[in-house]
């Protein structure tokens, strides 16, 4: 029984590596950011993550409206419909163009807020100029992901790893000459950090789009399109499907933007501790992403070729794998927690000793917590990418809702400013939103399969 699911991890690995190895490339660099502008000082810390708050919340619409592309993709090559695939791409990079430049506006027209969210007056002046950089360089990222999402649908996960490894070596390449003034050239700060970002995340889109296009299997694809012949009814069907997406990732991103804020209020060596914990949850959380990416992949064509005894069968047996691979990041956590953070402050700094010790102490008792919440991540992000491949995202927007806004927050918010656990009882309300949105998720993907399956397609 057990073999039936564990047979398949070898191809459920050989999909989602280079969909990993590309998620994680983003975040190394947020690592390598973090630990070079952690060499600053706390404040310059604070700031980062404060400014990221912003754009990570606009990221997540972003990404999560172009994962509309690829179960339609998927699709459209299980039955061998060429034609939609690239039509599919198409409008996806239409909308998703669209898409980045309003965010643009939307970041920019919210930037005085920052001045209203009681977080320290030091770190607000610090987070203001590398806000409008990053914030560019959204529409490159969020036309690179209509890109990427394209490729991945027709399950060639490698050419977005290979495009995000190129441009992450230049950033932090940029990174540190600018952030320090290394070799000659102006030492920028925090400022340094946003435009290494900027520069990256154009490159991107131009090794991206060079890669397919000179790749004979794919240069039909992505070359030669039409954009007057626009049509309502496939830019109807990616919005139908891409904007609950975009809400899903949204609500999940928004928790934890909110506690970046409610850790602000708690003061900078809160705030730093969280942005440390946050990055380090964050790296684990790609392999959760990629494998979900892979669920969306193999469950979007099974259902092209209506086989659902199958897809059921391969679903679980990325939910089984997920499990596995959470569990040993769990214990690294444990027995890595203040070691980890180390990594990213200068201990030999006396002027910030105080500071770093409290920061250290704070962020070994959030890894605690982060920990557990690996495992309830994990799931809900597998078989959210499952339901993505049946198409399913309305019902999941509501359950996203729930569990991170109606049980989650409320717990982080309480826990948070109202007792004595502090930053502890905000990641305690990340935990549970996570581990509702995973219980309630599975629910769903269970009821879905066997209706499916007890309704005698196969």
């Amino acid at each position: 029984m057990l073999k039936n699911y564990t047979k398949e991890f070898r191809y459920n690995l050989k999909l989602s590596l280079p969909v990993i190895m590309g998620l994680l490339g983003h975040t190394i660099v947020q690592l390598a950011d973090n630990i070079m502008v952690g060499q600053l000082g706390t404040a310059e810390l604070a700031a980062v993550s404060l400014g990221n708050s912003f754009v990570f919340i606009a990221m997540s619409l972003g990404i999560g409206f172009s994962t509309a592309i690829t179960p339609l993709v998927a699709e459209a090559d299980g039955a061998g419909n060429k034609a939609n695939a690239k039509s599919a791409l198409k409008h996806g990079l239409v909308l998703c163009t669209i898409l980045g430049l309003l965010l643009l506006m939307a970041i920019l027209f919210c930037k005085p807020l920052m001045y209203l969210m009681d977080q320290p007056q030091e770190v607000v002046e610090l987070a203001m100029p590398y806000l409008d950089l990053v914030a560019i360089s959204l529409v490159p990222l969020i036309i690179f992901q209509a890109f990427k999402q394209f490729s991945e649908g027709l399950s060639q996960t490698k050419y977005p790893m290979y495009a995000t490894i190129i441009a992450n070596v230049v950033n932090i390449t940029l990174n540190y000459l600018l952030i320090f003034g290394s070799f000659g050239f102006p030492k920028l700060g925090i400022v340094g950090a946003a435009i290494g970002t900027l520069v990256a995340r154009c490159m991107m889109v131009a090794y991206i789009w060079l890669i397919l296009k000179n790749k004979r299997k794919f240069h039909d694809y992505v070359t030669g399109f039409d954009l007057k012949k626009i049509e309502k009814k496939v830019m109807r069907k990616i919005i139908n499907l891409g904007f609950p997406s975009a809400l899903q990732m949204f609500f999940e991103v928004a928790i934890f933007t909110a506690a970046i804020w409610l850790s602000g209020i708690l003061g900078k060596n809160p705030q730093a501790a969280n942005q440390i914990s946050l990055n380090l949850a964050s790296m684990t959380f790609m392999f959760g992403m990629g494998l979900g990416v892979t669920a969306m992949i193999r469950v979007g064509n099974q259902k092209g070729l209506k086989n659902y005894k199958a897809l059921r069968r391969i679903a679980h047996s990325i939910f089984l794998l997920t499990v596995l691979i959470e569990i040993v990041f769990a214990v690294w956590f444990l027995l890595g927690r203040y070691w980890f953070p180390s990594l990213y402050l200068d201990l030999d700094n006396a002027i910030n000793l105080a500071d770093n010790t409290e920061v250290i102490g704070l962020t070994a008792q959030l890894l605690l917590i982060a920990a557990f919440f690996q495992i309830s991540d994990g799931i809900q992000v597998v078989v959210l990418g499952a339901l993505r491949g049946l198409q399913d995202v309305k019902v999941p927007t509501f359950i996203t809702f729930i569990a991170y806004w109606l049980i989650g927050f409320p717990i982080s918010y309480y826990l948070g400013l109202e007792t004595e656990l502090k930053s502890m009882g905000i990641w305690i309300g990340l935990l549970s939103g996570l581990t509702a949105s995973a219980i309630m998720l599975y629910i769903r993907f269970n009821y879905l399969t066997k209706k499916l399956i007890t309704d005698g397609v196969t």
